[in-house]
């Protein structure tokens, strides 16, 4: 008898959510797409095959798809709610530092949103990434560092750019 993929569904569903919610943003949105693959899930729950991947696995194939149906026909970007900004020291700078993040990571194209949803959302490996894609371990690697290069120059250009103006008065004002 084959084993039942929901058989335990809450870390399941924690990291589909996780995965889910690093696509299009925490909220009300994520909870609706993370109940579509489960009701999905719960539906095709028959066709799941232990022998391609684990529950796991199969979950995501399952939630990137319903991401791609909820992202399809509008354009979003993750919304940061101030509820979930934990604050703190200065509660300004950690507000920057998110809408930042969220504005570099939007810069990406959708490969690369996804390998880091992967990898961070649903804290996957890259061999348990490369498995659910159909890549090799390295490849995925490499992938997933050119992605962290250019996240972390968006973020570098971001901060210069915040600095400049910083350092920079106002036109027509004097810095002393």
């Amino acid at each position: 008898m084959p084993r039942d993929p929901l058989a335990n569904p809450a870390p399941l569903i924690r990291r589909v959510y996780s995965y889910v919610a690093y696509r299009i943003g925490d909220g009300p949105d994520a909870e609706d797409v993370t109940s579509e693959v489960f009701e999905r899930a719960l539906r095709y729950r028959s066709s799941y095959d232990e022998r391609r991947g684990q529950p796991l696995h199969w979950l995501l194939g399952i939630a990137r798809r319903c991401v791609d149906d909820a992202l399809s026909g509008r354009a979003r970007a993750p919304r940061l709610e101030p509820t979930e900004i934990e604050w703190e020291g200065d509660p300004g700078g950690n507000v920057i530092r998110r809408v930042t993040l969220a504005a570099a990571i939007r810069g990406l194209d959708e490969r690369g949103r996804d390998l880091l949803a992967l990898r961070y959302g649903a804290d996957l490996t890259a061999r348990q990434i490369g498995e659910l894609l159909g890549m090799k371990t390295n490849a995925v690697e490499v992938a997933l560092h050119r992605t962290l290069t250019r996240l972390r120059g968006e973020l570098g250009e971001a901060a210069g750019d915040t600095r400049r103006s910083a350092e920079d008065p106002a036109p027509g004002t004097s810095p002393y």
